[in-house]
């Protein structure tokens, strides 16, 4: 058994050099955390899918604005007609024919010109530049909500680098000591039993070395999957860093959450444009005036008294005016559920603001209890390193049981395990904080 764990501890190490030194199998590449989210944006499918929205909605945008120009149709037409049959002596008589000249060509244009609808078109195009600023904060939340993605696999990146170099150098300890400890057993002066347990603890080191070795795989994978590249690549992240800050307060995040949320800016949107559909309705009860004309080249001449077959031509132009009366009663109840909307939306747009600074509350409150633990953690290390020290000089001193040793080793290592672990938690939650705040 201890043969298999050696062997895994062997395999563990040699992937270790072969990451650092460069595999001939796989590309290493060391990636800082604002190269990840440059890769993560360009690979992203959702960002590229709130891209297009964006896109979508500006071009709609354009497209309501050319609705102010007028409507310009050409058309033209070319008949044949037969005689008309004249029934002097009755419709079961044989008729006479009256001669017409058969062929009829025309050709022209119109157009109409939207002067008043009841403010309508500037409604639409309002409505649509709403739509656009909707899917144009969609996008940049999507860049964020990416950004902050990628910054948590890749501090549990680290976080496991880290991990397996405290547990190789706390391995490199433990071989040290047994190696003290099988001394002083040939000299007769510790139990056969302490080289045991010593033996058994290295074993599960190993074994939990083993599992790092699997931890950093499966974090590599997951960050590889963000960032578009091979499953195989050997991902290398930056050394750790603390980036954040410790003196901004509670109220300075909740300001800037009402400043940069996407959230509420979304909500705030959504409340304008329920709005502008409110606008809409009321003014369906308008009257529509608009500016016509015709212009057309016609042949035979058949529009006045006599006729002839020549080519003539024929511009008019007026001004349409017209009013639904139908609309005075069909359109009570639709302006009432638009204000029942507007309504609705602005109690929407308050609990989106109170959801903001819940969600601003715990995470700042998170965050600094992550910075709180690294502080605690970091006098916990001070402590269990001396108290391991005067466990070791106790034990070989005789004044001590190998438990003990065991457990002030132990108790080390986990301290270790918690200052790294809290730092990594601190950063995770002030990008977290910022995501929120619409700041990453």
């Amino acid at each position: 058994m201890k043969i298999y764990l050696t062997g895994l501890l062997i395999l563990g190490t040699s992937y270790m050099l072969s990451a650092q030194a460069g595999s001939p199998r796989n590309d290493t590449i060391r990636l800082s955390l604002k190269d990840a989210w440059q890769k993560a944006e360009e690979h992203s499918r959702h960002i590229r899918i709130n891209t297009i929205d964006a896109d979508i909605a500006e071009a709609e945008v354009k497209d309501a604005k050319r609705e102010r120009l007028p409507e310009i149709e050409v058309k033209g037409s070319a008949e044949k007609a037969s005689n008309i049959p004249i029934y002097e002596n009755g419709i079961f008589s044989k008729p006479t024919q009256h001669e017409v000249i058969h062929t009829l060509y025309r050709a022209g244009a119109d157009f109409y010109l939207n002067i008043y609808q009841g403010n309508k078109l500037n409604l639409k195009i309002k409505e649509n530049q709403t739509l656009q600023k909707i899917k144009d904060i969609q996008k940049e939340q999507a860049v964020s909500d990416i950004h902050y993605k990628t910054a948590a696999l890749y501090l549990d990146l680290q976080k496991t680098f880290i991990f397996r170099n405290l547990i190789q150098q706390d391995i490199a300890d433990q071989k040290v000591q047994l190696k003290e400890i099988q001394a002083l057993y040939k000299n007769g002066v510790v139990l056969k039993s302490d080289v045991l347990r010593i033996e058994l603890e290295l074993s599960k080191r190993k074994m939990a070395l083993v599992t790092i070795e699997n931890d950093i795989l499966i974090a590599t994978q997951k960050l590889n999957i963000i960032l578009g590249i091979p499953d195989e690549q050997v991902v290398m992240p930056d050394a750790p860093f603390n980036e954040w800050n410790e003196s901004s307060t509670y109220g300075e995040y909740v300001k800037q959450a009402m400043d940069h949320s996407f959230d509420y800016h979304v909500s705030e949107q959504q409340t304008e444009l329920s709005k502008i559909k409110l606008k809409q309705v009321k003014a369906n009860v308008s009257p529509k005036v608009g500016l016509y004309g015709e212009f057309y080249y016609a042949n035979p001449q058949i529009f006045l008294y006599p006729y002839n077959p020549d080519w003539y031509s024929l511009g008019v132009v007026g001004v349409k005016a017209s009013f639904s009366i139908s609309s005075l009663y069909h359109n009570t109840h639709k302006v009432k559920a638009a204000a029942l909307e507007f309504e609705k939306e602005e109690e929407a747009h308050k609990n989106t603001e109170d959801k903001i600074r819940q969600q601003v509350k715990e995470a700042y409150l998170r965050y600094e209890e992550a910075l709180e633990q690294i502080k605690v953690a970091e006098i916990n290390v001070v402590q269990a390193k001396e108290n391991a020290r005067i466990i070791k000089n106790t034990y070989f001193n005789q004044a001590s049981l190998v438990t003990d040793l065991l457990d002030a080793d132990i108790q080390l290592l986990q301290t270790k395990f918690e200052l790294e672990a809290a730092r990594i938690m601190a950063q995770n939650n002030y990008y977290l904080l910022q995501n929120i705040t619409g700041t990453l």
